[in-house]
């Protein structure tokens, strides 16, 4: 029984371990839309130093889901739980990753003049931060439902980055030198688009955890 209890109480301090790194991921993916939007150079920094964090908390993380698996083999729901979040982890990595490159790119765009409102890209960065959030929750709580709502904003999230590409090929054209910063904030976009893919990945693995249904590719629980 008390072996039990203390696998229980592992279990979930994995669980805590994870929902940190979600927070931390939440905070450099805000921190660098708003180092673009408000032109903070400062807080892209911020992004940049700050991932070293979430590098060492996935490795951290990896090694508490490894050491469970040697130790106590776990079976069942345990068993999806740990696998999931070795899952949930790797994606909320690269979401942090992404941030970098947003911020990156803020850096770059931020010496520079300031392109013409986007009310493309902030729905797009709206939407792609909403996914994030939606599917952190969904994990906390496992709530298959949840997940399910952030797959289906996915769609509308590639949407909004093709029509932002339209936007500044066109853009390219008709104001040839500032053809730079249209790229790079065509990147910044793809950048969005890619975290919204990461936070879809994040709500078909709590689909795997709760059900024991592997939707990765499909995404329809």
């Amino acid at each position: 029984m008390k072996i039990r209890k203390r696998f229980g109480q592992e279990l979930e301090d994995l669980k805590i371990e994870v929902l940190r790194m979600a927070a931390l991921t939440e905070r450099s993916l805000d921190k660098s839309l708003r180092a673009l939007f408000e032109r903070n150079s400062d807080l892209a920094e911020e992004v940049i130093v700050e991932d070293q964090e979430i590098d060492l908390l996935e490795v951290d993380i990896d090694k508490r889901c490894l050491r469970l698996f040697a130790l106590e083999q776990p079976m069942a729901r345990d068993l999806r739980f740990i696998i999931g979040c070795m899952r949930v982890c790797t994606n909320l990595e690269r979401i942090a990753d992404q941030a970098v490159n947003i911020s990156e790119r803020a850096l770059y765009l931020n010496q520079r003049p300031a392109l013409p409102h986007q009310p493309l890209m902030e729905q797009l960065a709206s939407i792609s931060m909403a996914m994030l959030k939606g599917a952190t929750s969904a994990f906390n709580n496992g709530h298959t439902s949840q997940a399910s709502e952030v797959c289906q904003m996915d769609d509308r999230a590639d949407e909004l980055n093709l029509q932002i590409l339209k936007h500044f090929i066109d853009y390219i054209i008709a104001e040839v030198e500032s053809a730079d910063l249209a790229v790079n904030t065509i990147i910044i976009s793809r950048c969005l688009e890619r975290c919204a893919d990461l936070a879809t990945n994040v709500a078909e693995a709590v689909v795997f955890i709760v059900e024991g249904v592997d939707i990765k590719h499909y995404c329809q629980p």
